[in-house]
């Protein structure tokens, strides 16, 4: 299979930083250019990325690349992966959209536009069908696709499957997320340190859109989002990388507790089906001890390090029609650089590129 060549805009976070390792040497594209905003533009990437926050060092091949600006012009290759923050983004991958190229981004500015896939690979794959409709109705060459919220991901792959056995009514979920989800320079250590924070501005209504929309069904042309009720409390808490959620489910048909297990261990979707080099061979891996998932011991679990969702404390609630569960997912590996990856290799393996 040729290699494609691929631009990363938003180099210097700690998503791009995590899109440099997973596509570093990976075996279907090749980095050309790497870009970031003007005060980071021109200087060699090693001296860029000085707040580098992974426990590797960066690429020998890419330290002295030279970083760019983020112009289409500048940064140009077919394929784009954005890690820029939202309040750049809208304008920016429009840009690079209408000048001809593909952008696979993990920005929340286009997530939630009715003619913008927002993707799973393992769930809606069908909805990349919104290509076509968003080219016609902005004119573009190119197109934009994105990944849900890092907190939506791991929740969404795992009410995928109970959603189509068990039809959700009611979703409730409260979080508890990783520091490195705020970015860099990320939130004050005298903020964090010894305390939970019970707000993260934006991130619930992200949670409850995204969610309903990815498991939403398209249908001429659009994608009628899911009808379940969900409802969302996020926090912030000390831990480094790994998003912990605890959800409670209520059912429309009755759950039975062990057919949940089995319906979850079972889930595959289209990138395991197609075996795309980042797809994990078990999407969502359930664990029966009862007090795991962990994040320290879980956000790398699966085949592809830190791309499969770990649930556990799977049991009943107060009736028939209620479960309750725990569940962990790296949000900077699955929810985040990684999601961008598996989408850009969907595209590729469904004739996109």
């Amino acid at each position: 299979m040729k290699k494609i060549d691929v631009s990363i805009l938003g180099c210097t976070g700690t998503v791009g930083q995590r899109l440099i390792e997973m596509l570093h040497n990976h075996p279907w594209f090749n980095i050309v250019s790497i870009a970031a905003s003007e005060r980071s533009a021109s200087k060699a990437y090693k001296d860029a990325a000085i707040n580098w926050y992974l426990p590797i060092d960066i690429p020998e091949d890419l330290r002295d690349m030279t970083v760019v600006n983020t112009d289409p012009g500048e940064a140009e290759a077919p394929l784009v992966f954005s890690a820029l923050p939202s309040d750049t983004a809208k304008e920016v991958e429009g840009r690079f959209a209408e000048a001809g190229c593909a952008v696979t981004s993990n920005a929340s500015a286009y997530r939630m536009e009715k003619d913008v896939p927002l993707i799973i690979p393992e769930i809606n794959a069908e909805h990349l069908e919104l290509i076509e409709v968003q080219r016609e109705n902005r004119e573009w060459k190119g197109y934009i696709v994105t990944d849900p919220n890092c907190t939506t991901i791991g929740l969404a792959m795992v009410l995928k499957p109970l959603h189509d056995r068990f039809k959700l009514d009611t979703v409730y979920v409260s979080t508890m997320q990783a520091i490195s989800g705020a970015g860099l320079p990320g939130v004050q250590g005298l903020m964090i340190t010894d305390n939970v924070i019970p707000y993260i501005k934006g991130e619930e209504q992200k949670v409850i859109g995204e969610t309903r929309k990815i498991l939403g069904k398209l249908e001429s042309k659009q994608v009628n989002f899911a009808d379940f009720k969900i409802a969302c409390s996020c926090n912030r808490v000390s831990v480094v990388d790994g998003h912990t959620e605890s959800v409670f489910i209520k059912t429309k048909e009755p759950v039975d507790i062990e057919e949940a297990k089995k319906v979850l261990r079972n889930f595959k979707g289209e990138p395991q089906k197609l075996n795309l080099p980042s797809a994990p061979k078990e999407p969502i891996i359930v664990r029966e001890e009862e007090n795991r998932p962990q994040p320290r011991l879980d956000r790398m679990a699966g085949t592809v390090p830190g791309m499969s969702a770990s649930v556990g404390r799977i049991r009943p609630g107060f009736d028939e029609h209620t479960l309750l569960l725990t569940l962990i997912s790296h949000n900077t590996i699955r929810g985040a650089a990684g999601a961008v990856v598996l989408n850009a290799e969907l595209l590729y393996a469904k004739n996109f590129l």
